[in-house]
């Protein structure tokens, strides 16, 4: 493996793992990040689907004893079939929705100047729902409802349009319907599981010819590198919200996206349509 595809796979892992879970949108920042680095291509595909992967493991292994708890008493506790319910339940419009236009939108949407008007779109719209006054009805996750989860799934294909970010329409969504700031973060990270598992083995089955066996040390070392990071950006994320609110996340988004948008239009950077994420 040549030097600067491992630092192109290091940063592009980190950048994954960090910013899978915070909404501030991964993929929009895997867009970008990508463009900068010349990663792109068939390649680089079948290697977002992979570090998505690692991501998600960090998930499955911080919540391991709720998941533990939810497989055990699928068949007897009435609060683990409620929840995985409510799962199902909100993974259903993701399915729909993505089947039906992805591909569009992935051949339309996925370039560094969309990403930067959703992430400055997205962090107003994350500053107005932090500021407003919050009615709280969802104390505990397992209390959600199945129309709760509904609106949040309904929320999460925002995300379909690079620089959303997933995390963010389902976790700000949450807030907007009544779900405590603890239960929507929450809700998104076990919401992030067979949404992003679902969509890495459709994408995996449908871009399976991309997969070559020269590329196993790429793809094992993003695989780490993204699982490392991603645990980093949940337990931190977790400690984080305890006390403060997103509104630190919306105004780097901003910032962020109006930083690309200058870069352009001023001609400092010849920003070119980025490979998938």
């Amino acid at each position: 493996m040549e030097f600067w595809t491992v630092v192109q796979v290091l940063i592009l892992g980190a950048v994954e793992g960090l910013t899978e879970f915070l909404p501030v949108s991964s993929t929009g920042h895997q867009i970008i990040v990508a463009d900068l680095l010349g990663f792109g291509g068939e390649r680089a595909m079948a290697f977002n689907i992979i570090i998505q992967l690692g991501a998600i493991l960090a998930v499955v292994w911080e919540f391991r004893p709720k998941i533990f708890e939810i497989v055990t008493g699928l068949t007897t506790q009435r609060n683990a079939q409620r929840f995985t319910l409510n799962l199902l339940i909100g993974f259903l419009p993701a399915v729909v929705l993505g089947v039906l236009f992805a591909d569009k939108i992935h051949e339309y949407l996925f370039n560094p100047i969309t990403v930067a008007v959703a992430l400055v779109v997205g962090g107003i719209v994350m500053l107005w729902a932090e500021q407003r006054e919050h009615v709280v009805h969802v104390e505990h996750v397992d209390d959600m409802r199945w129309s709760d989860a509904l609106k949040v799934g309904f929320a999460q294909c925002l995300a379909m349009i690079p620089g959303t970010s997933r995390s963010g329409s389902t976790i700000i969504g949450g807030l907007l319907f009544g779900l405590s700031r603890k239960v929507a973060t929450e809700y998104s990270f076990f919401l992030a599981m067979p949404t992003m598992v679902g969509a890495a083995v459709y994408s995996g089955y449908k871009y399976r010819d991309l997969f070559q066996a020269s590329d196993l040390p790429v793809f094992a070392l993003g695989f780490v590198t993204a699982f490392i990071f991603a645990m980093i950006a949940v337990r931190g994320l977790l400690k984080f919200i305890a006390n403060h609110s997103y509104a630190v996340f919306a105004w780097y988004r901003i910032a962020f996206g109006l930083l690309i948008l200058a870069t352009w239009g001023f001609g400092w950077v010849n920003w070119t349509a980025a490979a998938a994420s």
